[in-house]
């Protein structure tokens, strides 16, 4: 097989991602599957979810996808979204505490409570949900003709924390200021929904599906 893989462990709104991807993929096809040996076959990997960790986890690990999604984080072109960011770190305080995957160090913690919007003292609502600024914070294959502070889609109540100030992509405003994406050599995770981001989130997209891994 050639072209990507939407990896299905049944969350998230793959028929949302899957059709964008088509939208900029050119020849190259897009398959969302759970099949271990499809998506090893695949030349990129994308990882979307959405919903709880604790349930992302699970299911991962009953599928057998979880050494699948640790496998391919090692060798191919590979895009988390949303919890397909969050379940990258070591562990979340979602559900009382839910082990990550463990490939970004780091942890994921939820939305401080009684937050307020900087400029109007308006308090601010968890989940953070609707259009945001994402500001970069390292050039990156996948930012190419993406200005400065595009805004994206998100809908989450908790944001990860990494370790490594060196693997953060970018940034963004909600009462605090949170990570919203995250790379590491071929592996690129955004807090934020490209397939949901209009223009700029296929820019992303199609940018992701010419990227041969390297930065």
């Amino acid at each position: 097989m050639t072209g990507v893989a939407v990896i299905d462990y049944g969350m998230g709104n793959l028929r949302s991602v899957a059709k964008a991807l088509e939208h900029v993929a050119g020849s190259a096809r897009v398959e969302v599957t759970s099949s271990a040996e499809r998506i090893m076959q695949a030349d990129r990997i994308v990882f979307p979810g959405q919903g709880a960790a604790r349930d992302c986890m699970a299911e991962l690990q009953r599928l057998g996808l979880d050494k699948v999604v640790k496998e391919a984080v090692r060798s191919k072109p590979f895009l988390g979204i949303c919890m397909g960011l969050q379940v990258l770190l070591d562990a979340s305080e979602e559900n009382d505490g839910v082990q990550g995957l463990g490939i970004f160090p780091g942890r994921v913690r939820r939305f401080p409570a009684q937050m307020r919007e900087a400029q109007t003292g308006d308090m601010l609502k968890i989940p953070h949900m609707g259009w945001n600024q994402v500001h970069q914070t390292i050039a990156h294959p996948l930012w190419q003709g993406i200005a400065q502070d595009s805004r994206f889609y998100f809908v989450h109540s908790y944001y990860v924390d990494p370790t490594d100030s060196a693997q953060i992509a970018a940034t963004a405003q909600y009462g605090v200021e949170f990570v919203c994406a995250m790379a590491h050599r071929n592996v690129f995770a955004a807090q934020f929904h490209p397939e949901k981001s209009h223009h700029a989130g296929l820019a992303l997209l199609s940018n992701f599906v010419r990227w041969d891994g390297n930065v």
